[in-house]
C-alpha cells in the first residue's frame, strides 16, 4: 500500500464561505414573536379549547414557534462561535453574556408561550445586530419584516 501525503488545512468555520449576517436570526426571532402573539390571541379568543380546530391550529403555531426558535438559536451560535474573534471580545466585554442570554431566550421561547420572552429575544437579536455590524464599522439599520 502506497503512503499518502496528508495536507493540513485551516478554515474559520465548518464551511468557509465568509458570509455572516444576523438577518437570518432576526427573521427567525420575528417568527417566534409572531407565533407567540397568535397563540395568545387564539387562546384568548376560543372558549372551547378542546375543539379539533383549536387543537390543530394551536399545534401548528407551537410547532412553527419551536422550529423558528431553534433556527434563531442555531444562527446565533454560528455568529458567536464562528464569526466573533478574541479582538471582538476585547472591544465588547459583554459579548459572551449577550450571546449566552440570547441562546437561553431561544430555549425559553421554545418551551413557553411568553410575549415578554419573545420581545426580549427580539431585543437581544437587535443588540447582536448592532454588535455584529459595529465590528465591521458599518451602520446597518435594524429593519423588521413584520
Amino acid at each position: 500500500m502506497e503512503k499518502q501525503n496528508i495536507v493540513q488545512v485551516f478554515a474559520h468555520c465548518d464551511g468557509p464561505c465568509g458570509v455572516y449576517d444576523p438577518a437570518s436570526a432576526r427573521v427567525a426571532a420575528e417568527a417566534v414573536q409572531s407565533m407567540t402573539k397568535k397563540m395568545v390571541a387564539l387562546s384568548e379568543g376560543h372558549a372551547d379549547k378542546t375543539s379539533i380546530s383549536y387543537i390543530n391550529t394551536m399545534s401548528r403555531y407551537a410547532a412553527i414557534k419551536e422550529e423558528e426558535a431553534q433556527k434563531c438559536k442555531d444562527e446565533l451560535l454560528v455568529l458567536w462561535t464562528d464569526f466573533f474573534k478574541p479582538q471582538h471580545l476585547e472591544a465588547n466585554p459583554d459579548l459572551h453574556t449577550t450571546f449566552w442570554m440570547a441562546a437561553k431566550l431561544c430555549s425559553a421561547c421554545k418551551v413557553e408561550v411568553s410575549e415578554q420572552h419573545a420581545q426580549e429575544l427580539m431585543d437581544a437579536v437587535e443588540e447582536i445586530h448592532a454588535l455584529f455590524w459595529g465590528t465591521k464599522g458599518r451602520d446597518v439599520s435594524w429593519v423588521r419584516a413584520s
